[in-house]
């Protein structure tokens, strides 16, 4: 049984501390996804150097890395839930960062898949004790937009991966670029070890924790039944088929069907998700916080909204007859199609108990990254190389249209989710 919340009497942390820590933390994340997405950038030449399929670097940079990070996710976030979470964090900092310095000395592409494997381990040590540190400094109506901020660090992160990535490779080649953007990692591993604070459980609610930690059966279980948590996580795992799709395949469509180099690719692809990716996250998760205070259904609906918006635009990328065209149309996918990060997790942490947080953040990680890194990437690839005889070089460009028209029925979830919001968290309201 999950017993109720005792009230807390000490006081928060200054608003200095919050940010601060808000700030690494981002900074931490953007080096999770120029670890994790520089592949991407990497994709065409490392194909052309080791002689893969496209279904082998949808492998490499999906499901194989997917399949261990969401996984491995779960355990570590039930110990994150125990134990101190800025250390773990920053141990997984170092690992995560040292294996991807080693796949620039990949010669097969098993080597390669070891090093995205171990990639993946580290990795999944980073969002769930996060979320859980966050929710511990930002209170719930707050917590969207710090939440959004935080995941800023995609995006951010996906600019340096695809601007650096793209101009090392070109006059440096595809080893190096892993070397450059791993090695950095290990001193900010030091610097989160040594200069986060770990909260206090509770703190931002003036909560205490009390009774022990609940199973990982009483979890799941609880996540179960909450029909916001299940139609919410449905709708992000599908929302990120599409987002990861683009951003692993994006740059080997640009390439071969407008004949762009990886340098000019990186740069510009690197710049729209930056730029456009940074606003939406930040911006929905703000949204989503200010419309929440008249309804809060809309903080879930905003998304549906805005995936649906994301189709036509989608259309217009994979349509267009010139570069310019296809990188203009690609502004409003990215800037919307990240809406729903900061308030899905953001309204779990709200649907569950203290104890539970770092869990169900790797619970809601884990469908998420099965459906949307594991399986796009993969199927994108898959559906290229079957429709290669027929179209060519421009496989890639059906392949990839094909698979935007996800955001439909990801659309259908979020508002499903949304109905069921404000119930299910009052309902949580005084329970650990």
């Amino acid at each position: 049984m999950i017993p109720s919340d005792a009230m807390r009497t000490d006081s928060a942390p200054g608003s200095g501390v919050r940010r601060y820590v808000l700030g690494i933390l981002v900074v931490v994340y953007t080096f999770n996804f120029i670890d994790r997405q520089i592949l991407s950038i990497l994709l065409q030449d490392i194909k052309e150097d080791l002689g893969l399929s496209d279904s082998l670097l949808g492998l490499l940079s999906g499901f194989a890395f997917a399949a261990f990070y969401a996984t491995l996710g779960i355990p570590i976030a039930r110990y994150a839930d125990r134990a101190n979470r800025r250390n773990l964090i920053a141990y997984a900092l170092a690992l995560w960062s040292g294996m991807t310095a080693l796949s620039g000395l990949a010669q097969n592409f098993w080597q390669l898949l070891a090093a995205r494997i171990g990639v993946g381990i580290g990795e999944a040590g980073c969002t769930p004790p996060a979320n859980a540190i966050l929710s511990d400094y930002y209170p719930p109506e707050q917590r969207a937009t710090a939440f959004g901020i935080y995941a800023m660090g995609i995006p951010i992160g996906i600019l340096f991966g695809f601007l650096v990535g793209g101009w090392i490779n070109e006059f440096f080649g595809w080893r190096k670029a892993f070397f450059i953007v791993g090695l950095p990692g290990l001193l900010l591993a030091i610097l989160v070890r040594y200069t986060v604070r770990e909260p206090v459980r509770g703190q931002s609610e003036q909560r205490v924790v009390v009774g022990e930690q609940p199973s990982l059966r009483e979890t799941f279980e609880h996540l179960r039944r909450k029909r916001a948590f299940v139609h919410l996580a449905l709708g992000g795992g599908l929302t990120a088929f599409v987002g990861y799709s683009w951003i692993v395949w994006m740059p080997a469509f640009l390439m071969r069907s407008h004949g762009m180099s990886s340098g000019e690719v990186g740069t510009a692809l690197g710049l729209i998700v930056g730029i456009a990716g940074a606003i939406g996250i930040a911006a929905g998760g703000y949204l989503a916080d200010r419309v929440a205070r008249f309804d809060r259904r809309w903080s879930l609906w905003l998304v549906s909204v805005a995936v649906v918006i994301n189709i036509p635009f989608a259309a217009g990328v994979f349509f267009a007859t010139n570069a310019s065209d296809a990188l203009l149309w690609m502004i409003v996918p990215f800037l919307l199609g990240n809406f729903w990060q900061g308030t899905s997790f953001a309204q779990t942490q709200g649907l569950v108990g203290l104890r539970m947080r770092a869990v169900a953040a790797a619970v809601l990680l884990f469908i998420v990254n099965m459906i949307g890194l594991g399986a796009g990437p993969q199927l994108v690839g898959i559906v290229s190389d079957l429709l290669n005889p027929r179209f060519g070089a421009d496989s890639l460009r059906w392949a990839l249209a094909i698979c935007s028209l996800m955001n439909l029925w990801a659309a259908v979830h979020f508002y499903i989710a949304g109905r069921a919001l404000p119930g299910e968290l009052d309902a949580q309201v005084g329970r650990d």
